[in-house]
């Protein structure tokens, strides 16, 4: 019985040495394009034109700002 789990807890402890890298699986679905290139189709946010990385910055900071809790409630 005590040998029994003693292996137990040797395979367990192994088990812990297959584990793989996940860094290659986050690497291959980035885009090779700027995120500021964007899509161009009807439904890109209004005054914005793909490829302007200023104005898309812009626009980040101030969806960012109205998803602010302290904004909102003042």
């Amino acid at each position: 019985m005590m040998r029994a789990a003693v292996m137990m807890a040797a395979l367990l402890a192994l088990s812990a040495c297959g584990e793989r890298d996940q860094t290659l699986a986050a690497s291959r679905n980035k885009s090779p394009d700027q995120p500021w290139q964007g899509a161009k189709n009807a439904y890109v946010a209004k005054n914005w034109t793909p490829g302007d990385k200023a104005v898309w910055e812009t626009q980040l900071r101030n969806r960012a700002q109205t998803q602010n809790e302290y904004n909102k409630t003042n």
